[in-house]
């Protein structure tokens, strides 16, 4: 809008007939206070002043205006009949004017200072608004830092509280932050500490996970700076996101040493007691098979029967040592596969059979699924019956009272796929992934059923030896079907 200033109505009648001509907005005061009102209530793209007025003149309203910061940058245009004078124009000028018409007034000169100074005043505004607007996200990017580095603060804080080594890095996977533990076993904050030239070397895994976004944990051993000595920690290390994009990793050095040793005195245990138990139980069964053959000669049934119950104990001793000697193996990493081409399909139903002649005391079925096998595959046939032999065991041991377990068979995408399905007590869903574990035995079954906990830790090592994988699918009450695959070729 547009405030025309002049004490004469005529003046003032002509001037807004042109400018609302042109579609400007128009506004009108009287005198220099009725025109310094209506400045302070509405905001003027422009003022066209009259300098000769009664009362204040258009220079004493130029200055006063010029005096509000609301007010100063409002442009004005001077109009004089009388003062035309080079020192009016200069006090013009002087009092804040940014131009100095003298009448009469040429109207399409007018009318262009008008649209200059209006358009302008639009530029102007639409500067406000952008500055206004970078102001806002100046101001907003600041809040954003401040509390990211709250934040930060805060997790270096829990970070130095930790028993863990742990570090910070950006997305790049490029050390940010260690805390005091990180000096034990390294000399530089940007570089992890030495780790054993056997051991997974974690610049190289780290970076591939850096690029996945997926996060990472192996276990390594890590050589103290004071001693020189390794020790075992299991490193992990998280990504950090926002919006589905990773921005830093946040990584723990955990001390395991003193599991590991455990561990170790417990694995050279079981393997020095398997192969000392192993020596007397061959003893055992040889003496008990003696036995059987001399009750025969005298057809003593009862003996006989005892005979035969004490083969059984003695066979399921022979499966648990042999366990435990596997186990032992696979420790020190001399569990090895023997591969050779072998029909597959007859090992399956060798294994079924065997399975029905050892639990003929068993009212239970076991039922084929699915299409045979017509290739031979390229693996260690006496394994991976093992496997079926178990998976088979555990089904018809964990599921008393059924009628039946099913073993499906199908070729997939260049595998063998055998599943072995029972309809018993199920695994409940958070404890299936556990169940490959070594030593662990879900507390619901362990109880009722007898075991060691280890054979299915043993199957799985077989198929990751093979190549394939395995895994369970279980509904609590309904049944589990526990699988594995290995490929063709």
């Amino acid at each position: 809008m547009i405030l025309i200033v002049d004490d004469k109505p005529e003046n003032i009648f002509s001037l807004r007939s042109l400018l609302e001509s042109k579609k400007f907005h128009v506004d009108t005061a009287l005198s220099g206070e009725e025109a310094l009102k209506k400045v302070l209530k509405t905001d003027y793209a422009l003022i066209i002043l009259d300098v000769q007025m009664p009362g204040m003149d258009g220079f004493e309203v130029a200055e006063t205006l010029a005096g509000y910061s609301k007010t100063k940058e409002i442009p004005i245009i001077f109009l004089s009949a009388v003062n035309t004078d080079k020192k009016f124009i200069t006090k013009g000028y002087a009092s804040g004017g940014i131009d100095y018409i003298t009448k009469p007034v040429d109207p399409d000169i007018l009318m262009l200072k008008v649209k200059t100074f209006y358009r302008l005043y639009e530029q102007t505004l639409a500067l406000n608004e952008v500055k206004w607007k970078l102001q806002r996200e100046v101001e907003s990017r600041k809040l954003a830092q401040e509390e990211l580095k709250l934040k930060v603060d805060f997790l270096h804080t829990v970070l130095e509280t930790i028993p863990q080594i742990a570090f910070t890095a950006d997305a790049l996977g490029h050390i940010t932050f260690v805390n005091e533990k990180w000096f034990k076993y390294a000399q530089s904050p940007i570089e992890f500490p030495q780790i054993h030239p056997d051991d997974k070397q974690v610049h190289t895994f780290f970076e591939k996970h850096v690029k996945s976004g997926e996060p990472f944990e192996a276990e390594v051993r890590i050589k103290d700076v004071d001693t020189g000595i390794y020790h075992f920690h299991l490193l992990r290390i998280r990504p950090i996101k926002e919006g589905g994009i990773v921005n830093s990793w946040v990584g723990t050095f955990t001390d395991i040493e003193d599991q590991k040793q455990i561990e170790n005195k417990k694995d050279e245990f079981l393997s020095i007691a398997s192969h000392e138990l192993k020596t007397p139980l061959t003893s055992i069964k040889a003496y008990i098979q003696l036995l059987e053959r001399m009750v025969k000669v005298e057809g003593n049934g009862s003996v006989s029967t005892y005979i035969h119950r004490a083969q059984d104990q003695v066979i399921k001793l022979e499966s648990l040592i042999a366990d435990l000697l596997d186990v032992s193996k696979m420790e020190n990493g001399k569990l090895k596969v023997n591969r050779a081409p072998f029909d597959l399909e007859t090992l399956v139903v060798n294994a079924i059979d065997t399975i029905t002649h050892t639990h003929q005391h068993v009212d239970m079925k076991v039922e084929r699924e699915g299409e045979p096998f017509v290739v031979e595959v390229n693996a260690d046939a006496i394994r991976i019956e093992q496997v079926l032999i178990n998976f088979l065991t555990n089904a018809i041991k964990y599921s008393p009272g059924a009628e039946k377990v099913v073993v499906r068979t199908q070729v997939r995408d260049g595998y063998a796929y055998i599943a072995v399905r029972d309809f018993g007590i199920g695994i409940p869903k958070e404890k299936q992934e556990h169940v490959f574990s070594k030593f662990y035995r879900v507390e619901e079954s362990s109880v009722k059923f007898q075991g060691l906990g280890i054979g299915l830790y043993i199957c799985a090592e077989i198929i990751r030896q093979h190549n394939g994988g395995y895994g369970v699918d279980s509904v609590p009450g309904e049944g589990t079907t526990f699988y594995f695959s290995i490929p063709l070729n």
